[in-house]
């Protein structure tokens, strides 16, 4: 079965080796994401921004996978501070509210530290109701 690779344009993936999502039939597995601007390479300061700009971020691989937000079946959220979770989820509520991925928060170190969440998703093409 073919793989369909998508790049979001960040630096990061050419400097790690990854991509922001592959798509494999009608599975689409975007890559954690980060709250980075990728246009600018900014990012705020604040976590539930931060939050909303990672899944605009996943929304835009999502849609060059030719899928979208509804039709997220799974969701991992990292955070180096786990008391920080509770501002997100507003964000989350918005994008997620109706879909109701299975869903997972870890405490862990992230790469950067202005980085305070990454989100990576698994979505099925098709299934959004």
């Amino acid at each position: 079965m073919p793989r369909q690779l998508i790049s979001s344009g960040s630096p990061f993936e050419a400097d790690i080796g990854y991509s922001r999502a592959v798509v494999v039939g009608d599975w689409v597995f975007v890559s954690g994401t980060t709250g980075f601007d990728y246009a600018s390479m900014a990012i705020s300061d604040d976590v539930g921004e931060q939050a909303a700009q990672c899944l605009r971020n996943i929304a835009r691989a999502l849609e060059q996978a030719g899928s979208n937000l509804h039709e997220v079946v799974r969701a991992t959220y990292v955070l180096p501070d786990g008391d920080d979770f509770p501002a997100c989820w507003p964000a989350l509520r918005t994008a997620f509210g109706e879909v109701r991925p299975a869903a997972m928060m870890i405490s862990a170190g992230l790469a950067d530290p202005r980085m305070k969440i990454e989100i990576e998703v698994t979505a099925l093409k098709g299934s959004a109701a």
